[in-house]
């Protein structure tokens, strides 16, 4: 059972439920939350999120997963396959079947009159899909960082609130965007310690193909931008200041960038920035939706 547990990688999940509150936060704050979908919301994007992982790790077991020896607790993958705890075949029934359980979500919403989500949903699969697998290998063509900042940014405010209000909102959409930069960031690091792994297997994302120390800049320019958005938010979309508590959340994407900016040829010394970049994303979503939630009750 452990093996089983390991192969998920659950606690990254953080990544795509902090926007499903966040959407769930903008749907109550315009009074169209609905606790049904809401929580289909929920269980379908964490299974389209495993799904993804273990779709990851079924392609990386015949790519840079044997060949990488910097491990780290949130880099190279769950090691399930290589350890000999699950075959390779395992670990591709499981990816169908919790892509399917996000299927069966979809269309359970699909059939309380918003069948638009389906779309949605079908393009966080296939992007969660075509990230690692070929003919597409979007992560090993420098497209897998713009594919999840949208997966798991922007298309996961926009869906959730779809689900629940039936209509379709640039707000929400707009609110997924700082989120989508900090996700992007949690790839990105991850992407330090498995740089010569993946330089090995051909697998050419935008660090391989930049370099670690160039590399370095980007992180720091998408932890500024992850902030900024919040900020833009406010002042030019027409946003609550509430949201700006978010802004608490910025010594700590300071901290992890201070850390990368000296750690990042060490792939033990870079493990603190890929811990905090982690934090740094759950605490600004959820000081995000506590703006938008808090905003039901007081008017700024």
């Amino acid at each position: 059972m452990n093996a089983y547990i390991r192969a998920l990688r659950a606690p990254f999940l953080a990544g795509s439920l902090v926007p499903v509150l966040i959407g769930g936060g903008y749907a109550l704050l315009s009074a169209r939350f609905a606790l049904l979908p809401f929580l289909l919301c929920l269980l379908g994007v964490a299974a389209l999120h495993l799904g993804a992982n273990l779709i990851n790790d079924y392609y990386d077991a015949r790519g840079s997963d044997p060949v990488n020896v910097r491990l780290t607790p949130f880099s190279g993958g769950s090691r399930v396959i290589q350890d000999r705890a699950l075959s390779r075949s395992a670990v591709l029934a499981m990816s169908i079947g919790f892509f399917g359980v996000g299927l069966v979500c979809g269309l359970a919403l699909a059939f309380t009159g918003r069948p638009l989500v389906l779309a949605v949903g079908l393009l966080g699969l296939g992007i969660g899909w075509a990230y690692s697998s070929p003919p597409f290998q979007l992560m090993s063509r420098g497209l897998g960082e713009v594919g999840i900042f949208f997966a798991f940014g922007p298309l996961i405010t926009l869906g959730t609130y779809y689900a629940m209000a039936g209509e379709w909102s640039g707000a929400a959409f707009l609110l997924g965007v700082p989120h989508g930069f900090l996700i992007t960031e949690v790839i990105w690091i991850n992407q330090f310690p498995d740089f010569e792994a993946d330089r090995r297997a051909g697998k050419r994302n935008l660090v391989v193909r930049l370099g670690p120390s160039a590399s370095r800049f980007l992180y720091a320019g998408m932890m500024g931008l992850s902030f900024f958005s919040v900020a833009a938010l406010v002042l030019w979309a027409g946003f609550s200041p509430l949201l700006l508590a978010a802004l608490a959340a910025l010594p700590l994407g300071i901290q992890a960038t201070r850390i990368l900016w000296r750690e990042y040829g060490s792939h033990e010394g870079v493990v603190p920035a890929q811990a905090v970049t982690i934090q740094t994303l759950v605490a600004q979503g959820m000081l995000v939706t506590l703006g938008l939630v808090v905003g039901v009750w007081v008017s700024v």
